[in-house]
């Protein structure tokens, strides 16, 4: 059974403070209207107010994923806002960002970028590149167009996928070996496609009345910030939005 606060209501107050009085007729704990009993009745009710403020305190903004009250002093404690984050965030996003902070542990695989942008609302696929290596690589290995069999497999074994990390279909430009004529420096650079913008809906209890829209398209300056701020140092991004693909259905997403 979880530790859990137990709630006491101004009437629960009221009972044991009645029972705590001496014994007596100058203390009619049986009577209503008394002043006695009516007085114990108003401090208690207040007593009753506060505990249950400090229930919520307790089961609620104790909770990163929940606090409302107390997420300016989460964010001060975490070092939020990021200024990354230049326009307005719901509480809905602030609290994201404040569990993303707590979090992360960090890496620099392609699973972790592409983790980060799932968790800020976008879907993005990464390329990387190299140079031809003499002894590892061989003349007329290239990129190729799909056969239509899925998956397509190099001499090693290892699936060949688009760009977009998926299977290759009929017709279509694989992504490896994603190498060409250049300087080594090429191996330096890696590309992130972006193929959708990040939808943020209009939700009850986090989202605000008079503030936020009932959908917001998101630029993809926070991610930018993020992944620039994030990625091995002597590395560059070159993001691609060429991909972004068709919503759909305008109401996707809503409840």
């Amino acid at each position: 059974m979880s530790d859990r606060h137990i709630r006491r209501s101004g009437s629960d107050y009221t009972e044991a403070y009645l029972a705590l009085l001496p014994q007596g007729q100058a203390w009619p704990r049986h009577a209503p209207d008394s002043t006695t009993v009516r007085g114990i009745t108003g401090l208690c009710d207040y007593w009753g107010f506060v505990d249950g403020r400090a229930a919520d305190l307790l089961e609620r903004e104790s909770d990163p994923r929940q606090t409302v009250e107390l997420l300016r002093d989460w964010e001060r404690n975490w070092g939020l806002p990021d200024p990354c984050y230049q326009r307005p965030q719901s509480i809905a996003e602030r609290q994201q960002a404040l569990i993303m902070r707590m979090t992360m542990q960090g890496a620099q695989s392609r699973e972790f970028f592409i983790g980060i942008a799932a968790q800020i609302g976008y879907s993005i696929t990464i390329t990387e590149y190299r140079t031809f290596v003499v002894g590892l690589d061989r003349v007329g290995d290239n990129r190729v167009h799909g056969d239509g069999s899925h998956p397509m497999y190099n001499e090693w074994g290892q699936p060949i996928k688009n760009p977009n990390g998926e299977n290759v279909a009929l017709g279509e430009l694989s992504e490896w070996p994603y190498y060409g004529l250049g300087p080594d420096t090429n191996r330096f650079y890696w590309t992130v496609h972006v193929h959708q913008a990040g939808l943020v809906w209009f939700r009850c209890a986090s989202s605000q009345c008079g503030v936020d829209p009932h959908l917001r398209i998101k630029l993809a300056d926070d991610l930018e910030c993020l992944l620039n701020r994030w990625k091995p140092a002597h590395t560059q991004i070159i993001f691609d939005y060429s991909g972004l693909s068709d919503p759909g259905d305008p109401m996707a997403g809503t409840p």
